[in-house]
């Protein structure tokens, strides 16, 4: 039984991730490019100045602009930067990380757009909170007519959160790192439903529900509270631990790069595999990039509607590093230390990959090593859990209003599912997470395309004011 419904989820993930929605993904990030002038490249320089700024203080919103981004950034630098890069690496081989970069690259021009309709077109509620989003610059911008679109994307963003990225494959993530670390042979087990799972599993899911429970309690300003602590220290604890192993072995970095290359391209197959072997590693870089920086995807325009700022286009370029930070830096570090340890082609899956590479990066006992990945990992996937929570709230707000009892049981029932995570299968996990993300994206690539014109002329109109140079 469960081997069929594995392999239903693996028909559907096909279909859903097909060249269609691959093309799709691409051609809105270039389109996007090409409109905005290269805007993501050109003006990358003052998005990085408006993150240190301090100048939008008494702008609109519920909290500040660097405060969304790290909400943003909570709920992308998850799982998806320390496993969702290895999956894709063993299922599509090395090449599917130069598809990550590529999504990377057009997807910040994407991630601008969305952020910025999301300050255009965010409401103020009655009780002054605000909420914003792809539902809302669906709806205002492209007409009342499409408000079954933004519904569809609520429903996915419902989905996604509870099934996706959201639940399931943090908390499975976490307890499976956690495990590997405390008992990976399985000695000390329980058995659940059929199933044998080491009590270190059980324990550390317990403990990880409970934890989460307590600070959604406190809604956004707690949930971006330990955001702005959490992430951009693990973020720096990792990239320094991953920079080591680079650094040990910087001789093969040239050799990782143009292996990462050829197998983009199927140049490592031979014959008829070389097209078959492209696709692959397209479909799997792409559709894992995706789930890491979430371009495309509509997630963090939610959290940038929540900024106090004056300007769309500032806060549109605010919030487009976190595609940069979360792919280009973190991404890359990662599918380069497993690149050139191999541990990508030794018959790991999940977690279990990355601790390799870093047990053989490292010049650490393994225990040691595994150690330092599974505290990333933990702290990652926690904030990814929280921010992920408060995505999916709002899209339930959006579909049934603003009504605090229905959502307080939505939050219960969304703890529900972090308590079962742990015990499903690393595979089933991924496939689920991957068709949410999937039929979440296209509602809001749609409305990208159809409200590209207002990008431009917001865009244009910033940058003839004058309001870029005001920068304290």
């Amino acid at each position: 039984m469960l081997n069929a419904i594995t392999d239903f989820l693996g028909k559907v993930d096909n279909f859903v991730w097909g060249l269609p929605l691959i093309i799709l993904i691409l051609a809105t990030g270039v389109f996007l490019t090409v409109r905005l002038r290269g805007l993501q490249i050109i003006r990358f320089p003052l998005a990085i100045r408006y993150m240190f700024s301090s100048d939008e203080e008494d702008g609109n919103g519920e909290v500040s602009s660097f405060a969304a981004l790290c909400t943003a950034l909570s709920a992308t630098i998850g799982t998806g930067n320390i496993v969702g890069v290895a999956t894709a690496i063993v299922s599509g081989g090395p090449g599917a990380l130069f598809w990550m970069w590529m999504a990377a690259i057009v997807g910040t021009a994407t991630k601008y757009a969305e952020c910025l309709l999301a300050v255009k077109y965010r409401v103020v509620e009655k009780d002054g909170h605000i909420i914003g989003g792809p539902f809302y610059y669906i709806e205002n911008g492209m007409g009342k007519q499409f408000r079954w679109l933004a519904k569809i994307f609520a429903v996915f963003g419902i989905m996604v959160g509870l099934f996706g990225i959201g639940t399931f494959t943090q908390i499975n993530g976490i307890t499976s790192a956690v495990g590997n670390f405390f008992d990976a042979d399985s000695v000390h087990y329980i058995n659940l439903l059929g199933r044998d799972y080491s009590i270190t599993i059980v324990i550390s899911g317990i403990i990880l529900t409970v934890f989460v429970a307590l600070v959604l309690i406190g809604g956004l300003k707690r949930i971006s509270n330990v955001a702005q602590v959490v992430v951009p220290f693990m973020a720096i604890v990792y990239v320094l631990v991953v920079l080591i192993i680079l650094g040990l072995n910087i001789t093969k970095i040239p050799a990782a790069l143009v292996e990462i290359v050829e197998g983009a391209f199927g140049l490592r197959a031979f014959g008829g595999g070389m097209f078959g072997a492209m696709i692959v590693a397209m479909q799997k870089g792409i559709a894992r990039g995706i789930f890491s920086n979430e371009a495309g995807l509509g997630s963090a325009p939610i959290a940038a509607a929540a900024a106090q700022s004056k300007e769309e286009v500032r806060q549109g370029l605010i919030s487009m590093l976190g595609t940069f930070i979360d792919t280009i830096i973190i991404c890359t570090m990662t599918g380069l230390s497993i690149v050139i340890t191999g541990a990508w082609d030794m018959g790991l899956e999940g977690v279990a990959v990355t601790t390799k590479a870093f047990q053989m990066g490292l010049p650490f006992p393994d225990k040691v090593a595994a150690f330092i990945l599974m505290i990333c990992l933990v702290f990652f996937a926690f904030t990814t859990i929280l921010g992920w929570d408060y995505y999916s709230e709002k899209c339930l707000e959006y579909i049934i209003g603003n009504k605090p009892k229905a959502i307080t049981v939505y939050r219960w029932i969304y703890i529900a599912c972090i308590f079962i995570g742990p015990y499903m299968t690393v595979q089933a996990v991924w496939t689920i997470a991957d068709i949410c993300n999937g039929l979440m994206a296209i509602p809001n690539l749609i409305a990208l395309i159809a409200l590209s014109g207002v990008v431009v002329s917001e865009t244009n109109s910033f940058f003839e004011r004058g309001v870029h140079k005001q920068i304290k």
